[in-house]
């Protein structure tokens, strides 16, 4: 059993690869990075410890540590971090400087890559967590770049703390906001379907194909129907269909996907 560890931001996800499987399970364990305990008492609970530990880390030095930790004590394997670099398996990088790009994000890109027939089209990966990343990849398995902007949540929450009279708004996206809380609710929501669409028309400028649109994140479900509407609108102006495709844990597809395939390469 390989245990394979998203260290975000906001929360630990962990996923399990059974060994000999080719896919890791379904379900995904999530914890707040506040309760060590409640991580360490799942592992101890697994009916066999695992024996490798692979991971991303985007959450700090300290909380990483804190997990490694755990870790040890309970499985008695350290883990095996990824990181983003000029290539890994077939994905090619195109930061001026890979080492740059945020961890997550590469193993999401491999997540959805490895979902991927040997030919596919080119297709983005739409994260909505803290952040909001919006990266996308070509038919030759190049990420060419993407795009960060405050999460659904961190909108909100900013605009809340920066001024003096506008609340922690709660409320539905509608064409026209008659009430505060409706304003900012729809204001985030159009900033970040606008962002998605923005990336979407230029990947259709770029390859002359529509691209699968990837979809994931804690933030996702405040704002899907603004940014589906807005893509269903974009792509019958061009007389294409279009949507996004959700999928659960991209990070966590991505490491199962790394450990599987390197595990194939010969010595």
């Amino acid at each position: 059993m390989i245990l394979l560890i998203d260290a975000g931001n906001s929360r630990l996800k962990l996923g399990l690869l059974p060994t000999g499987a080719q896919h890791r399970r379904s379900d995904t364990q999530v914890f707040d990075h506040n309760g060590p305990q409640a991580l360490a008492d799942w592992l101890y609970a697994l009916p066999e410890p695992p024996v490798r530990a692979v991971g991303v880390n985007v959450a700090g030095v300290d909380r990483g540590d804190v997990i490694a930790r755990i870790v040890e004590q309970a499985c008695g394997c350290g883990i095996e971090w990824l990181r983003a670099e000029k290539q890994t398996l077939s994905l090619r990088n195109g930061y001026d400087h890979p080492e740059q790009l945020g961890v997550d994000r590469w193993a999401a890109m491999l997540g959805v890559l490895a979902r991927q027939p040997a030919q596919h089209p080119p297709f983005m990966v739409a994260s909505f967590g803290t952040a909001t990343t919006l990266d996308t990849v070509n038919s030759d398995n190049v990420f060419l770049g993407g795009l960060i902007l405050p999460g659904p949540a961190m909108m909100r929450t900013a605009l809340a703390h920066g001024t003096a009279n506008l609340p922690l708004a709660q409320g539905v996206a509608t064409a026209y906001p008659t009430d505060t809380n409706q304003a900012i609710s729809t204001g985030v929501a159009a900033a970040q379907a606008g962002a998605v669409v923005r990336q979407w028309l230029a990947a259709r400028t770029r390859f002359g194909a529509t691209p699968d649109i990837y979809v994931t994140g804690g933030g996702w479900p405040e704002i899907r129907t603004e940014v589906e509407t807005l893509l269903a609108q974009a792509g019958a102006a061009r007389s294409v269909s279009t949507g996004p495709i959700h999928v659960e844990s991209p990070v966590l597809d991505g490491l199962a996907a790394w450990v599987l395939q390197t595990a194939q390469r010969p010595e």
